[in-house]
C-alpha cells in the first residue's frame, strides 16, 4: 500500500480522531499513545498510513514533540508503527494482541486498553460443593463455590475459554450478582472483600474440544494457558481462575528490572 503524504489536509485529517484532556492525571504521551493504538487496532488507521512528522503533529495538537516522540516509542515497541532514518512514520498491520503483566487486571479492562469491544457467553454459571476447590481456598467441605464457565470475546472475536470459581464465604454477594460482564467490576462495585493482587503462571497446551469449537478450530491448536489465583489485601484467596486464550491471538509482555 502506498503511503499517503502529510499533507496538511492530511495530518489535519488523523488530528481530528485525537482528543487530549489536558487537565486529566494521565499524562498527555499516554493520551496520545492510547488513542493512536485504538485507531490502528480497529484499522481507522489503516496499515500504510502516514503518519504527520513529530513536529506537525506536536503543532497541530498544541502539545511538545516530547508527547509524540514517547507515544510514537511506544507505538513502535508495539511493532503497531515503524518509523525510518528520513522521519517517516507508517502504520503496520496489527499482528497478535500484544498485552501485558504488569498488574491484576480482568479481561473487560484488558480489551478496554486495547481499544476493543469485550463480551461474553456463559456456558456454566452454579453454585456447587466442590471438595478440591473448597480445601483450596481454605473452607469447610460442604462450603458453597461459585463456579463460572465463559467464553470471552474481543470485537465478537472468540479470544479466551475461562473456567474460575469464586469464594462465596467471602464474595457472597456474587451469587445473586449478574456476571454477564466485567466480575472484577461486580466484585470492586458490590461486594466486602476486593481483589488486590494474583500469583499467576503461564503455559503451553493444545486446545480442547470446547475450545476448538469456540475459537472455529478444525484440530487442536496451540494456546496459552493462563492459571491465577487472586487474593485480597489480607491474602484470603478470593478467585481460581484457568484460562485458555488462542495461541494465534495472543502474545504477552511481562517488565522485568536487573
Amino acid at each position: 500500500m502506498t503511503p499517503l503524504k502529510t499533507t496538511k489536509a492530511h495530518v489535519a485529517s488523523i488530528t481530528d480522531l485525537i482528543q487530549l484532556d489536558k487537565d486529566a492525571t494521565e499524562p498527555l504521551y499516554a493520551q496520545l499513545y492510547r488513542q493512536l493504538e485504538a485507531l490502528i487496532l480497529q484499522q481507522e488507521l489503516k496499515p500504510g498510513t502516514q503518519l504527520p512528522t513529530e513536529t506537525a503533529f506536536s503543532e497541530a495538537l498544541g502539545v511538545s514533540k516530547i508527547t509524540i516522540k514517547r507515544s510514537y516509542m511506544e507505538l513502535r515497541n508495539r511493532k503497531l508503527i515503524t518509523s525510518n532514518r528520513k522521519g517517516g512514520t507508517t502504520v503496520l498491520t496489527p499482528g497478535r494482541l500484544d498485552t501485558h503483566m504488569f498488574r491484576l487486571r480482568g479481561f473487560t479492562d484488558e480489551m478496554h486498553e486495547l481499544g476493543m469491544k469485550p463480551s461474553t457467553r456463559i456456558l456454566e454459571q452454579t453454585i456447587t460443593n466442590d471438595r478440591g476447590m473448597a480445601s483450596m481456598f481454605g473452607l469447610n467441605s460442604n462450603a458453597p463455590i461459585l463456579k463460572l464457565e465463559r467464553i470471552r470475546y474481543g470485537d465478537d472475536k472468540p479470544l479466551s475459554h475461562e473456567i474460575a470459581w469464586y469464594n462465596l464465604h467471602h464474595l457472597p454477594e456474587l451469587a445473586s450478582a449478574d456476571l454477564q460482564g466485567s466480575i472484577y467490576q461486580a466484585i470492586n462495585q458490590q461486594c466486602k472483600h476486593h481483589l488486590e493482587w494474583c500469583e499467576q503462571t503461564v503455559e503451553a497446551v493444545l486446545s480442547n474440544e470446547v475450545e476448538n469449537q469456540a475459537f472455529g478450530f478444525s484440530f487442536a491448536q496451540p494456546c496459552l494457558l493462563i492459571k491465577r489465583r487472586s487474593y485480597s489485601h489480607d491474602s484470603i484467596l478470593l478467585e481460581y481462575v484457568e484460562g485458555t486464550f488462542r495461541g494465534d491471538a495472543y502474545a504477552y509482555r511481562v517488565k522485568m528490572k536487573g
